[in-house]
């Protein structure tokens, strides 16, 4: 059912999406899908890398561990910006549109009366394109 899924990586908050990368790693195998990680930087040094370059590095190195875990083919894909924070939402559909991606697996959080005023971003890839949207919640 599902060939390519995408999956959303924010490199400085690796533990909070644990729940999510088991997922991925369950639905990669069973579907035989490809994935790949997509991250979304600054083009400004930040807490994770100095510049996309050495960001992309890591994100591939943190690519090629989890293939280690789940064996399925993954590469990693990063998207600069200005600012990450607003830009996210568009670039995520954006890469959902430019990868194929027909499932798109993500961390979320618990709901929020936020919410209500900035909705979470899966509620927006998933209005905005075609792919179908899991979203993991913390434990």
């Amino acid at each position: 059912m599902f060939k390519h899924i995408m999956v959303p990586i924010d490199l400085a908050h690796i533990d909070v999406l644990e729940p999510s990368l088991d997922v991925v790693a369950d639905m990669a195998k069973h579907y035989d899908a490809k994935i790949t990680y997509v991250g979304v930087t600054s083009n400004t040094p930040n807490s994770v890398a100095r510049t996309p370059d050495e960001y992309e590095q890591k994100l591939d190195a943190f690519a090629q561990k989890r293939h280690g875990v789940h064996g399925q083919p993954v590469t990693a894909k990063v998207y600069g910006s200005t600012d990450p924070v607003a830009d996210l939402d568009d670039i995520l559909v954006k890469a959902v549109d430019e990868l194929g991606a027909d499932l798109i697996i993500m961390a979320t959080h618990l709901p929020k009366k936020l919410d209500a005023v900035m909705p979470a971003h899966g509620g927006k890839i998933a209005t905005h394109t075609d792919a179908s949207v899991f979203l993991v919640r913390p434990h």
